[in-house]
């Protein structure tokens, strides 16, 4: 098995002027070559020979998801070396943590705001040495600062061939990255991953998916996440496909438009946004598109049924097939970006199974993938062709999956880790005669398919000792287009009771309907009784003591910004705890 830097310079001399990725510049897509980029990541690698980096060493990244983010990443493996990515919206003391923690020489920033988080924590960071601002950076004026050009400048110090040295002295079993953990509790922890669990992963995903030089896909979501990084580094390397990177989140919509990629990897809040975009144009369109809308879905549903399990379409159904993909899909699936789309993804948290079966009656299956960091990336897969939906999939050929007698999931193979940075004793509660414990409580059906049920640490327990997780409560509640979070609560309580926030959109089209001030939609008793029936839908699907009593509408939609959600969008319960405590305990007056 080679490694992921070796199959990446391997790129150069197989496919030297194919496109290895885009950027925008002055609003066209410009390519550069995979001998370009080959090129521009061995000099980025000399570059930090130079400055000193051994075999062993790590470096830092923090900013948006760009060209210069990957050729940096790329570079501290091809040395010897290890890269930590950090999100964007950390705090000061969140970067300077990592950085310390990793005892990174070298850092490379985005610009002026992710500077003065690393210059005010400086003192604290004795073993730093270097930051390299990405090229679109504001001039800074200080001693320990160089500009992209100045770092690439001192390539010139370091003969080509050392590169290649570095590469083919990598072992497999050598740590090549490091993920930390966006961290629900506590400090995030370094999760080491070595070459093979990066290679070996990818190589996997790839014999699933069938994505190969021909195929390009869109970079937008965070690199510091294993997953981006499978979809940005390690399968496009392995396979020679191309990306693309986003200018934004902010312009995610109308590049997808113009990329139209053949692969899409989205978290859910990702595919829910498309799914509310979406119901909300239909629900405005006019009775005759509506109903050729809803036709053309109740087609899409039934092909969908045979494409998941890779069956033939009767003939009948592909005539239908055949119409409604010319009347309508042909139209909708670009309009959204999805107009050549291969396969789509969605992983890191659950997504519900009624927006799945929303995109299969528009003629997109999306394949959900269960994993973690700590394997990674992906652990289960429904695959093309063996979709089962409500399932996470079946796991990776080669892993080996099992249910503990409490429920968690364990897993060994070779995705699994390294371990943590620095942290013994969490190694040893997570690494087990190598099994991986997951922390994730789940059920395997009879043909191996996964269902996840909930999360050991996040198990509510009542005041009457039923332990309840939360997780499928919370997803039956989000499945309605209103709400776009849900958090249950409970613990050493009588009952169950939520916090509910409303989706945007959504939220306007009922404050119209309903002759309602959007800004004071979540007091309105209109919306109380809208959601108490939905309330009420859901709770008979549940045991009374799972059953929700009680609710609050909170004035506005959770954010990562307000430190209620961790960057990959999982719900800080403690956070939450906290901040709404108020609202918490109006929903417990006179239970006691």
């Amino acid at each position: 098995m080679k490694t992921i830097p070796a199959l990446f310079l391997e790129q150069a001399r197989i496919r030297p002027e194919k496109p290895g990725y885009y950027e925008r510049i002055d609003g066209r897509w410009v390519p550069t070559s995979w001998k370009g980029y080959v090129d521009q990541t061995r000099r980025a690698a000399r570059a930090m020979i130079a400055l000193g980096m051994e075999p062993g060493d790590t470096v830092a990244i923090l900013g948006f998801n760009n060209a210069e983010w990957a050729i940096f990443d790329i570079a501290s493996m091809c040395v010897g070396g290890a890269p930590a990515g950090i999100y964007t919206t950390c705090s000061p003391s969140e970067v300077s943590y990592i950085i310390g923690h990793a005892e990174s020489k070298l850092v490379l920033l985005e610009n002026k705001a992710q500077w003065e988080k690393v210059n005010a924590e400086r003192a604290k960071l004795p073993k730093l040495e270097r930051v390299i601002m990405m090229s679109k950076s504001e001039p800074i004026e200080d001693e320990l600062v160089m500009t992209w050009e100045q770092f690439m400048a001192k390539a010139e110090g370091t003969p080509e061939n050392v590169v290649d040295e570095r590469v083919a002295a990598l072992e497999l079993a050598q740590l090549a990255t490091l993920i930390y953990t966006s961290g629900t509790t506590g400090p995030p922890k370094g999760v080491m991953l070595s070459h093979e669990n990066l290679a070996w992963t990818a190589s996997c995903a790839l014999s699933l998916t069938d994505v190969n030089e021909a195929d390009w896909g869109i970079s937008y979501l965070p690199l510091s996440h294993i997953a981006e990084q499978m979809f940005t580094l390690h399968i496009p390397l392995t396979s020679g496909a191309s990306v693309y990177f986003a200018e934004s989140i902010e312009r995610l919509a109308d590049n997808l438009k113009e990329v139209q990629p053949t692969y899409f990897f989205g978290v859910p809040r990702i595919w829910e946004k498309i799914h509310a975009g979406i119901a909300g144009k239909l629900a405005g369109a006019p009775p005759m598109k509506k109903k050729l809308v809803t036709w053309a879905m109740g087609v899409g549903t039934e092909v969908s049924s045979y494409k998941a399990l890779g069956k033939p379409l009767p003939f009948f159904t592909n005539l239908k097939y055949a119409l409604a993909n010319k009347l309508i899909f042909s139209k909708l699936k670009p309009a959204i970006g999805m107009g050549k789309l291969k396969i789509g993804v969605s992983a890191a948290a659950p997504i519900s199974r009624e927006v799945l079966e929303f995109f299969a009656s528009l003629d997109l299956i999306v394949n959900e993938v269960y994993g973690q960091s700590e394997g990674s990336g992906p652990t289960t897969f429904n695959a093309p062709g063996a979709v089962r939906l409500g399932t996470v999939g079946q796991a990776l050929p080669g892993v080996d999956l099992k249910i503990a007698d409490d429920g968690e999931i364990l897993v060994k193979g070779p995705n699994v880790f390294l371990g943590y940075l620095k942290e013994e004793e969490a190694t040893a509660e997570t690494l087990n005669d190598g099994w991986l414990f997951s922390g994730d409580l789940g059920v395997l059906d009879d043909a191996g398919y996964l269902n996840i049920t909930g999360r050991k640490k996040e198990l509510i327990i009542t005041a009457g000792g039923k332990n309840i997780a939360p997780k499928n409560i919370e997803a039956a509640l989000k499945n309605f287009d209103l709400i776009t979070e849900a958090v249950v609560i409970g613990d050493r309580r009588k009952y169950l009771s939520a916090l509910v926030c409303l989706e945007p959109e959504a939220a306007k089209r009922f404050a119209q309907e309903n002759g309602l001030e959007v800004e004071n939609l979540h007091k309105a008793p209109k919306l109380t009784a809208e959601i108490q029936k939905i309330v009420d839908a859901i709770n008979p699907e549940f045991a009374r003591v799972e059953q929700i009593k009680r609710f609050v509408v909170l004035p506005r939609p959770l954010t990562v910004e307000d430190s209620e959600l961790t960057p990959t969008l999982k719900v800080k319960r403690r956070v939450i705890n906290e901040k709404y405590a108020d609202e918490i305990e109006s929903m417990y007056l006179g239970a006691d």
